[in-house]
C-alpha cells in the first residue's frame, strides 16, 4: 500500500520537494496537491516580465496539468485548505473537499505586507504577489494613468517598471533615503536611482505614507507631512510575511514562521514544511535558492533516506532590475575593523565594492558588471584567505576556463549564436532558451537539459552567469559543498577524505560506504572516483578503463570527423634526425593527411583512423617513442628553451633540466591537464609563468612558480620559492604535483585549486615542512612506477584490442 502524501501549497518550493521526491522514490506515495490559485505551479519570479508584457502566463508555467497527470498526482486548483485535522490525519478545504494523509508538506508561502492605514481597503489598492495581482494591474493600466508604488525594494521597482511599460505615470514612494537598501550600499543605490530617473521613473524618498484617499476607489496618497500625490492605482511592495494562519489554526507550533528542524520536520512528526512559510534556526528566507535546498532535504527524509540536513543558507542576491545587473552578498556595510576595496567607473555604470576583514570577504556589492559575483560569493561562503590574490581580486576571477568564446565579462551581451560549451557545442541561445522554456534554476538542471558544463567543466562560470542573468533572484547558486553528482549528497572533499581515512580501495567500496543512490554510479561520478582511487592507491587499485572519457580509452584525441591525432612524447622538446624520419615514415605508411608542430614543442599527426592506432603505435614504440598523453587528464609536456648551452642570455641548462622533469613526471594521471616549463633566464622564453609548474633559471639557482593558466582567461603563476640545485627542483616538483593530485577535485586545474586552498597551505606542505615534502615526493615516485608503463606499447602488443576493432556488418 502506498502512503498518502498531501502538499498544501502548489508553489515553487512545495513542488520542487515533490519533483525531488519523484526522483528518489517515484512509487512510494499517493500524492495529492492543493493550490489556492486556479493554475498549476508557475514561476513567481517571472511575474514582473508578465506585467511588462515581455512574457505571458503560459510562458512561466512550470508544471502543466498534463505533468501532474503523467506523474499520477491528484491536483486540486482553486481550493483553499482551511484545516488540518491532526487527529484524523485529514486536510479540509473551504468548499468541503478533504484528503486523508500519512504525511503533509506545508508550503503555504507568504503574504504581502499591507501597511495598516486609513483607506487600505479601497479599490485599486493591492500587493504584488500572484497572477491575480498582475491581471488587476494590467486591467487598471488600460483605464487609468497614475500609479503609485509604495516600496523601493526589488519588487517595487519591478512593479514600477512593468506599469511604466503599460503606459502609466509611476511614482515610487520609499521610506528611506536609499533604494534597495537591503541589497545595495548608498553609492550603488544612488547610481540605480539616477539610471531609473533617466528612464522616466519618479521617486519620493524619505516619504512616510499616512493614508489612501478616495471614495470607493483610490484617488490619491497622502503623506505624514500633509502632501499628496494623485493615484488611480496603489501597489504595496513593502515586504512579505510568512503565511502561517493554517498552521496556527491547526495547532502546529509557529513563531514568525512554521518552526522546523534540520530535516524540515515541524513539531508534528507527520508534517513537514518548506518555503517562505518556514522559520529555521530563527531565520525566514524569501529567495529561491534556500527554498530549493529545503525542498531537497525534505524529499530526502520523505523518501526515508535520512541523511539530508538543512543547516541554513548564506544567501547572495544576483538581480536584474529593469535591465540593470546587480549583485550583493554578506554584510556589505563596513564597520569598525573592516577594510574596503572599491572600483567605480560612473561613466560606464560600473561599481564594485568588497568589504574585507582579516583578509576574508565579509560582503560584496556589484553594480553593472556582476560577472564575478558567483566567485566572490564562493570566497565569502568558504571563508577563503585572499592574501595571495588581493591585489588583483577587483579585476575578477582568473580561471573561468577556455571553452567560451568572446568577452566573458559581458556574457549576457553575447549573441545567441556564441558558443558557451565547446565540448558539447552548446550556444548561449540554447542555454537561455532551455532556462526559460524548461523552468531551470540550477547548474545541474542546465547540465541535464543541454549538456553545457557537463563534460570538462571549464565553461561552468559562464553557464552560472547566464543562469543568474536569465532568472535573476531565482538563480540557485551551487551549495558550499557541491555534491560529486546527482548520485550522492556528498562532496568531492568528502570522497577524497573517506578514500584515504577509511582505506576505500574499490569503486564498490565507495558506493557502499556513502550509500550511493545508483548501484553503479553515472558518467559524471565514475571518472572522478576512478581518479581518486588511482591517485591514492596506485599499487592496489586497478584502473577502470570504462570509467574514462573516450580520449583516454583510445589514448588519442578524437577529432571532429571521428579520426584521431597522435602526438608522441619528445622529452623537453628535443628530437633527433632519426626521430623525425620515423615520424615521416609513419605518416607516409598510414597516409596521415596532416602534421603540425604543437605549442608544446611536439609533432601532431592528425587524421588517423581508430583501427590504425595500434599499428601506428607499434612503429613509434619500436623507434623508442612513448605516449605524449596529449589526450588525457595527465601530465602533458615540459616546454623548454635552449638555455645556457646555446643562448647568450641563458643562466642554467634549462633543456637538460626540462628533460629530467619530463622523465620524472611523464605518464602521471592528474585531476586535469598539467603542463610544465623551464626557462633558461628571466626573459622567460618558455612561458614558465603561465604553466601549472614553471621553473625560471637565474644566476643563483631556480625560481619555482605554480598555478599558472593560459587560454582566454590568463592567470600568472604564484612564486612558490627559490632553490639552489636541480635535485631540489625535482623533489619540489614531485611534492607539489602529488599534493595537487591528492587534494584537488577531479577536473580542477591548478589555477583554481591554488586559489581555493591558498598559496600558504601549499608552501606549508611543500616548502616549510621538509619531512612532508619528502613524503609527498616519495608517494609520487611510487605512483609513477605504475603510471610509466607506456599504454601505446601495451596496446600495440594486443592489450584492449576490442577498443580498436571496427564493427562488422554481416548481411543475412
Amino acid at each position: 500500500m502506498k502512503q498518502r502524501l498531501v502538499l498544501v501549497g502548489n508553489g515553487m518550493a512545495g513542488m520542487r520537494a515533490i519533483e525531488e521526491l519523484l526522483k528518489l522514490e517515484p512509487e512510494k506515495y499517493e500524492i495529492t496537491v492543493f493550490g489556492s490559485e486556479p493554475y498549476g505551479n508557475y514561476n513567481r519570479i517571472m511575474l514582473s516580465p508578465v506585467l511588462a508584457s515581455e512574457q505571458t502566463i503560459d510562458d512561466i508555467i512550470l508544471n502543466t496539468p498534463e505533468w501532474y497527470a503523467e506523474n499520477n498526482i491528484t491536483l486540486h486548483t482553486g481550493k483553499l485548505v482551511t484545516e488540518i485535522d491532526r487527529v484524523q490525519q485529514r486536510v479540509v478545504c473551504a468548499d468541503g473537499t478533504t484528503a486523508d494523509y500519512d504525511r503533509v508538506i506545508l508550503a503555504t508561502g507568504s503574504n504581502p505586507f499591507m501597511i495598516p492605514m486609513p483607506g487600505i481597503d479601497k479599490q485599486g489598492v493591492l500587493g504584488f504577489r500572484d497572477i491575480a495581482d498582475v491581471d488587476t494591474m494590467l486591467a487598471a493600466s488600460q483605464q487609468h494613468k497614475k500609479a503609485v508604488v509604495i516600496g523601493g525594494g526589488l519588487l517595487g521597482l519591478e512593479a514600477a517598471n512593468g506599469l511604466m511599460k503599460q503606459g502609466m505615470d509611476v511614482t515610487v514612494v520609499h521610506l528611506l533615503d536609499s533604494l534597495m537598501e537591503r541589497q545595495l550600499d548608498p553609492p550603488a543605490s544612488a547610481m540605480l536611482k539616477t539610471s531609473l530617473e533617466e528612464r522616466g521613473m519618479t521617486f519620493m524618498m524619505e516619504a512616510q505614507t499616512a493614508a489612501i484617499l478616495g471614495d470607493e476607489r483610490v484617488t490619491a496618497v497622502q503623506f505624514a507631512d500633509g502632501s499628496q500625490v494623485d493615484a488611480d492605482l496603489v501597489v504595496m511592495a513593502v515586504g512579505i510575511r510568512p503565511n502561517i494562519e493554517l498552521a496556527q489554526n491547526s495547532g502546529v507550533y509557529c513563531e514568525r514562521g512554521v518552526v522546523v528542524d534540520d530535516t524540515m520536520q515541524t513539531y508534528d512528526p507527520k508534517i513537514y514544511a518548506v518555503g517562505e512559510c518556514v522559520q529555521h534556526r530563527g531565520n525566514c528566507y524569501g529567495l529561491v535558492a534556500p527554498l530549493f535546498e529545503q525542498a531537497k532535504v525534505c524529499s530526502n527524509h520523505l523518501a526515508q533516506l535520512g541523511y539530508g540536513l538543512y543547516e541554513g543558507s548564506v544567501t547572495s542576491t544576483k538581480l536584474k532590475v529593469t535591465g540593470i545587473d546587480l549583485f550583493s552578498a554578506g554584510d556589505f556595510n563596513e564597520g569598525e575593523g573592516d577594510e574596503v576595496l572599491l572600483m567605480q567607473d560612473p561613466s560606464q555604470g560600473v561599481y564594485k565594492k568588497l568589504v574585507i576583514r582579516d583578509n576574508r570577504i565579509k560582503g560584496a556589492v556589484l553594480y553593472g558588471d556582476t560577472m564575478d559575483g558567483t566567485w566572490y560569493f564562493q570566497l565569502l561562503r568558504e571563508g577563503t584567505d585572499i592574501s595571495d590574490f588581493r591585489s588583483t581580486i577587483m579585476f575578477g576571477q582568473h580561471d573561468l576556463g577556455d571553452a567560451g568564446h568572446g568577452d566573458e565579462a559581458r556574457v549576457a551581451m553575447l549573441s545567441d549564436s556564441a558558443e558557451i560549451c565547446g565540448c558539447n557545442g552548446v550556444s548561449k541561445g540554447d542555454i537561455v532558451c532551455a532556462i526559460q522554456t524548461q523552468g531551470l534554476f540550477t547548474l545541474d538542471d542546465v547540465r541535464a537539459h543541454t549538456k553545457a558544463s557537463a563534460s570538462c567543466g571549464s565553461c561552468t562560470g559562464l553557464v552560472e552567469s547566464l543562469l543568474a542573468s536569465t532568472v535573476g533572484s531565482g538563480y540557485s547558486a551551487a551549495p558550499s559543498k557541491k555534491p560529486v553528482c546527482g548520485c550522492t549528497e556528498h562532496s568531492h572533499d568528502d570522497v577524497i577524505s573517506a578514500v584515504k581515512t577509511h582505506e576505500l580501495k574499490s569503486m564498490r567500496a565507495v558506493f557502499d560506504f556513502f550509500e550511493w543512490k545508483t548501484p553503479d554510479g553515472c558518467a559524471a561520478c565514475r571518472p572522478a572516483l576512478n581518479y581518486y582511487l588511482l591517485a591514492r592507491w596506485p599499487e592496489e587499485y586497478q584502473d577502470d578503463a570504462q570509467s574514462r572519457f573516450i580520449n583516454e580509452r583510445a589514448h588519442g584525441n578524437i577529432q571532429k570527423d571521428g579520426t584521431y591525432s597522435v602526438i608522441p612524447r619528445m622529452f623537453g622538446g628535443l628530437c633527433t634526425p632519426k626521430d623525425l624520419r620515423t615520424i615521416a615514415d609513419v605518416c607516409d605508411k598510414f597516409d596521415v593527411p596532416e602534421m603540425k608542430v604543437t605549442g608544446g614543442q611536439r609533432i601532431d599527426m592528425l587524421g588517423i583512423k581508430k583501427e590504425d592506432l595500434p599499428l601506428v603505435w607499434k612503429d613509434l614504440s619500436a623507434a623508442g617513442f612513448v605516449s605524449g598523453h596529449a589526450y588525457g587528464k595527465a601530465m602533458r609536456t615540459v616546454k623548454t628553451c635552449v638555455g645556457k648551452t646555446w643562448c647568450r642570455f641563458g643562466t642554467q641548462d634549462s633543456t637538460g633540466l626540462g628533460v629530467k622533469l619530463e622523465e620524472l613526471t611523464w605518464g602521471s594521471w592528474m585531476p586535469h591537464k598539467f603542463k610544465l616549463a623551464v626557462s633558461g633566464c628571466p626573459r622567460n622564453c618558455a612561458e614558465a609563468t603561465i604553466k601549472d609548474f614553471g621553473v625560471v633559471c637565474v644566476d643563483s639557482g631556480y625560481e619555482l612558480h605554480v598555478g599558472g593558466n593560459g587560454g582566454i582567461k590568463l592567470r600568472m603563476t604564484d612564486l612558490l620559492c627559490k632553490i639552489d640545485t636541480e635535485e631540489q627542483v625535482l623533489e619540489y616538483c614531485g611534492a607539489f604535483t602529488q599534493l595537487y593530485r591528492e587534494e584537488a577535485h577531479y577536473l580542477e586545474r591548478t589555477a583554481p585549486w591554488v586559489e581555493r586552498v591558498g598559496l600558504e597551505h601549499i608552501k606549508q606542505c611543500v616548502v616549510e615542512d621538509e619531512a612532508e615534502r619528502k613524503r609527498l615526493h616519495e608517494r609520487f615516485k611510487v605512483g609513477q612506477k605504475q603510471s610509466q608503463i607506456d599504454p601505446w606499447k601495451a596496446r600495440a602488443e594486443g592489450a584492449e584490442k576490442n577498443e580498436f576493432r571496427s564493427i562488422e556488418v554481416v548481411e543475412a
